[in-house]
């Protein structure tokens, strides 16, 4: 498989966005993947409590707005109208979300992946982001997604430690060689 090709598929003219090419050389991004057909997310290592509980997001467009901003203002334009948004709830309160990407097809695979996954600052530390993109991983692979694929990233060993192996790893020059 190769990711480099795929990467630049789905994500064409990336490093010329201005963002990305006024970046610092030291910030160095990762992008990971799951075969989904050949694997399945790890258990988390510690248990996420009891009283949280998973679904997609069917509430106010503000509320999860609200959310996204707690975490990174400059994600809320990714959180479009339409878009599939994946959270943990303590009871009616967003504890931890993510979109449900959907990339397609590539090289006959069909590619999607958790993106955006953002927990809020008092939910940390406690399971509930990972076991949400476990469970988010677990729904692409029911849907019959081929590959999860966790875009920009700096966070590659959270990732991992669900089975997320790293197949990329950038900054504002490009794609690192292997």
């Amino acid at each position: 498989m190769d990711h480099k090709r795929m990467f630049e598929r789905m994500h064409p003219g990336f490093f010329d966005d201005p963002g990305i090419k006024n970046m610092s050389e030291d910030r160095i991004f990762a992008e990971l993947i799951m075969d989904l057909r050949r694997s399945a997310p790890e258990p988390v290592p510690y248990p996420c409590p009891d009283h949280i509980t998973f679904g997609e997001y069917r509430g106010e467009r503000e509320k999860i707005l609200e959310a996204v901003s707690r975490i990174d203002e400059e994600w809320v334009r990714y959180f479009r109208e339409g878009n599939r948004v994946f959270c943990a709830f303590d009871g009616d309160t967003i504890a931890s979300f993510c979109i449900l990407e959907d990339w397609g097809m590539q090289d006959d695979l069909r590619i999607g992946g958790p993106g955006c996954v953002g927990t809020l600052p008092e939910y940390r530390k406690k399971g509930i982001g990972l076991e949400m993109v476990r469970r988010a991983t677990n729904m692409l692979a029911e849907e019959g997604f081929d590959i999860s694929w966790i875009h920009y990233t700096h966070l590659r060993h959270w990732y991992e430690r669900l089975g997320y192996e790293t197949v990329l790893r950038w900054n504002c020059r490009g794609i690192f060689p292997e």
